[in-house]
């Protein structure tokens, strides 16, 4: 084998894909194989490791491998489908596009031309690769006829690793929620406004939610602010916004529980953030999210707020299952080993 080379639409040192992209390209490296990350469209963070993929066509080597981390719709696709070296299609998930219709059609379209894409790949894939069951699931009914499952790689560098703790939650105004994502209907942060609203009737009167993360869809943004005023709620959620990895880590730490709303989730990663850290996870037990928590977390019907509001008073109250669940979530999170996932995707690779 001459070099195993990666494709990326654009390289982000800070999102899971791009983390993940550069611990297969380190790992490889640390192996002694040749491997390049070629891009679509350039990020100015990270241009100084990155190349136009176009120009891999005056690059190519017999003996190549090439790997494509696949999470959105790319015209990289349709040139990897007809390049003649082992493809290796690294999923990463594609929302459907039914979650997008109702609020922007134009990236609707984007979603249903990424599935189209991943399907167009399968008969030219060697290996399909996911970061979660669930996920591999999706890449055998698109067709791929070898998979395996590899989680993201770092995951859990947003927030440095720390022993969990288990301890009763600091004295305050009242319960603190955290939601962590993007701002995107299939994360139907609607469910957490509602059960907001409940647990300040029925439970703590002072709690509030911050929640953290881009806006992806102007439309869905701004009717969740307009929601929540019309819930009464303005003074009790804060739209934050991205946040740096250390505000981040800050902002984590003082939750009393993640609540994670989504309806289709392909991993989770702010899920691994929290259980890393001791905080405890209420979760949707829809996609990848039943898989990833374990019994690390609460999975529960996140459509009934009385649900999700109830789990997630119970995680801050209750002292003896905010133990129980610190040491299963400590224990799951090391069972993943997510740091070893790049060496684990290079030598998946490599066998080829």
């Amino acid at each position: 084998m001459t070099a195993v080379h990666q494709f990326v639409p654009m390289l982000h040192r800070a999102d899971a894909v791009g983390r993940h992209t550069l611990a297969l390209r380190d790992a490889l490296v640390e192996r002694g194989v040749a491997s390049r990350i070629y891009v679509e469209l350039n990020d100015p963070e990270t241009e100084s490791e990155t190349h136009p993929y176009a120009k891999y066509a005056g690059e190519a080597e017999r003996g190549d491998v090439l790997v494509y981390q696949f999470a959105t719709a790319s015209d990289m696709a349709g040139w990897l489908a007809g390049r003649p070296e082992p493809l290796v299609v690294n999923y990463h998930n594609v929302t459907p596009p039914d979650y997008y219709a109702p609020w922007n059609n134009a990236m609707a379209r984007h979603q249903v031309r990424a599935q189209q894409e991943l399907r167009a790949l399968a008969p030219r894939a060697v290996l399909g690769l996911a970061v979660s069951a669930f996920n591999e699931a999706e890449l055998s009914e698109a067709g791929y006829v070898r998979t395996a499952v590899v989680p993201p790689a770092a995951a859990m560098t947003v927030v440095p690793q720390a022993p969990p703790s288990a301890s009763p939650a600091p004295p305050s105004a009242g319960a603190c929620w955290i939601a962590i994502g993007r701002m995107a209907p299939n994360k139907s942060l609607e469910r957490a406004l509602v059960a907001l609203l409940v647990a300040r009737a029925h439970y703590d009167p002072y709690t509030t939610l911050l929640v953290v993360g881009r806006p992806v869809v102007p439309s869905y943004t701004a009717a969740l602010h307009r929601f929540a005023d019309e819930l009464g709620l303005h003074d009790a959620v804060t739209f934050a916004g991205a946040l740096s990895d250390d505000d981040l880590s800050t902002v984590l730490r003082r939750a009393d529980a993640l609540v994670v709303s989504s309806r289709h989730e392909g991993f989770g990663v702010p899920v691994i953030e929290a259980m890393s850290v001791g905080v405890p996870v209420v979760a949707n037990a829809a996609g990848a999210l039943p898989e990833v928590v374990g019994d690390g977390g609460l999975l529960v019907d996140a459509a009934d707020p009385y649900v999700l509001a109830d789990a997630a008073d119970r995680v801050r109250r209750d002292a003896p299952l905010r133990e129980v669940l610190a040491r299963a979530a400590s224990a799951r999170v090391a069972a993943l080993d997510l740091p070893s996932a790049g060496p684990r995707a290079a030598e998946l690779v490599l066998s080829l």
